[in-house]
């Protein structure tokens, strides 16, 4: 029987691996990746199905004389990937809604609302938005008749607000309703919505050959890396597996912000955001006070109010804020410019900490609220509404015009 020993080449030389196999051996592994990424992608893309055509299709963009708007009557049925297909209807002045706007009815309080996406109910079918939802439920408080007309619309940056706002006035509101997020106050400078409207995939392909030019000929590493680093994100955001990935990861509150710190509304949360920031800021303050001092002159309320996307939501509500953040610091600021115009400012930024988790009802990747967070956001703003800010729609007036009724 042999003995292995000390001279048996099992135990004195190594096997050398093929040449062969080191190259099968990675590729081997790489397309295992592949195939692992590519089933997942197709997996999402079956799940996160996305309408083939734009809602740009029912939109009229190259008006500067007037902004953004519907083509009247219009209809168009889009889906975004995480929500279900929405019809948006139309009507004949180009805003979102059933019919077309009649003169006010006596005895009826009329709110006039002004916005963009959020506001307009984007990815939310039109009677679960809180347009559709708040007159109802002020109605129920109040023992008024409300009616809210809707004139929010895509895109619709402070330039195009205050463009439209003697029309917002031919409306013969009681009360004008501005309801405004963190892009509203980033686009605050711009004064045609052609410099923010994103051209799909030519704008994406286009900022991609910046980026990557932007690299190759940058002097400084850190900012090439920079660039590179950010250009593959956006590859890797482009597609559908992310949005899988979002809504399964089941991360922690905590978690979320802090994976949402390189995000385009965080940095409007920071302590510091720097000079851009602040130039937005003061393009906003320079349209507050035009359009409150108009409403005023009109005699005619005007209030604002902040609602906060899905990660200041989240953030609101989280316990220990990451450093150098504040979830309340964008609330503050709007607040100072309102007052300071002697506007009226809506705040409903701290209902927000009495219900856990409120970023669950945003669509986790597109971060607009869907159908529950609207529902959520309309009850937010009945409260603020009837507590007394606004007087004629204070509980105690609507009982009171009530007890009058009934004589």
């Amino acid at each position: 029987m042999r003995q292995l020993g000390a001279s048996d080449p099992c135990t004195t030389k190594e096997a050398k691996l093929p040449c062969r196999d080191w190259v099968l051996l990675p590729l081997i592994s790489l397309l295992t990746i592949c195939l692992i990424a590519g089933s997942t992608e197709s997996i999402a893309r079956r799940m996160f199905r996305e309408s083939p055509s734009s809602l740009n299709s029912c939109l009229i963009m190259d008006d500067l004389s007037n902004g953004v708007r519907a083509i009247p009557n219009s209809v168009c049925n889009y889906k975004i990937p995480e929500g279900p297909p929405v019809d948006y209807r139309f009507n004949s002045s180009g805003y979102r809604a059933d019919r077309g706007f009649a003169p006010k009815a006596a005895g009826t309080y009329r709110i006039v609302m002004a916005g963009s996406s959020l506001a307009m109910g984007w990815g939310v079918s039109r009677e679960r938005t809180f347009a559709a939802l708040l007159p109802a439920e002020l109605s129920r408080q109040t023992g008024y008749k409300v009616e809210l007309y809707n004139e929010a619309m895509m895109y619709e940056i402070p330039h195009i607000v205050a463009l439209r706002f003697n029309e917002t006035l031919a409306a013969k509101p009681d009360l004008i309703l501005w309801v405004v997020t963190y892009w509203d106050i980033q686009n605050a400078g711009n004064v045609s919505p052609v410099q923010i409207i994103p051209r799909e995939s030519s704008f994406f392909m286009g900022r991609t050959r910046s980026r990557v030019k932007s690299a190759l000929t940058e002097k400084s590493l850190a900012a090439a890396i920079f660039d590179l680093t950010s250009t593959v994100r956006d590859l890797l955001n482009s597609t559908k597996a992310v949005y899988l990935l979002m809504h399964l990861s089941g991360k922690s509150q905590s978690q979320y912000v802090r994976s949402r710190l390189d995000g385009p509304e965080a940095g409007t949360l920071r302590i510091d955001p720097g000079a851009e920031w602040q130039s937005s800021l003061l393009a906003f303050d320079s349209y507050a006070a035009d359009i409150e001092a108009r409403a005023r002159a009109a005699g005619v309320p005007l209030a604002i109010v902040l609602v906060p996307w899905r990660v200041q939501a989240a953030m609101l509500n989280v316990d220990g804020c990451p450093n150098g953040y504040d979830p309340y610091k964008l609330d503050d600021e709007l607040r100072a410019i309102v007052a300071s115009h002697r506007g009226t400012y809506i705040d409903i930024l701290p209902d927000f900490t009495a219900i856990a988790n409120p970023e669950r009802h945003y669509f986790p990747v597109d971060g607009h609220p869907d159908a529950d967070g609207h529902a959520m956001i309309a009850a937010f703003l009945a409260k603020e509404l009837t507590n007394g800010t606004i007087p004629a729609l204070s509980i105690a007036a609507g009982q009171q015009a009530a007890l009058v009724r009934s004589r």
